[in-house]
């Protein structure tokens, strides 16, 4: 993972630079949460600062730092309701459901 100097930060994460949704979400589920909230406790932190850096470029011709910075953000979304609401990385009550995303909004 390559991100924007200003964002050196979040270099101790780049396990979180993921690409696709299957991939964050598995991700979370193989995390404790200790580790989810330390990533979002940094990340964050800097999200603001991101989407500020992000929005300069066109979401279709993004440089490669600037993707892996996006795609640390979605992975902070990704971890935002278990840290924030849940408490747990599983959705509560889900039980075996599964959604499969087909589509990702950049590749």
């Amino acid at each position: 993972m390559a991100l924007p100097s200003d964002f050196a930060d979040l270099a101790p994460y780049a396990d979180w630079d993921l690409a696709t949704e299957p991939e964050r979400y598995a991700k979370r589920l193989a995390s404790t949460m200790g580790e989810m909230q330390q990533f979002y406790d940094v990340a964050f932190a800097r999200l603001e600062d991101a989407i500020t850096y992000l929005d300069k470029f066109d979401l279709n011709d993004l440089p490669d730092d600037a993707r892996s910075l996006m795609h640390v953000m979605q992975s902070l979304v990704m971890v935002s309701f278990p840290i924030e609401a849940w408490k747990q990385a599983r959705v509560p009550d889900s039980g075996a459901a599964w959604i499969d995303c087909i589509r990702e909004p950049v590749v």
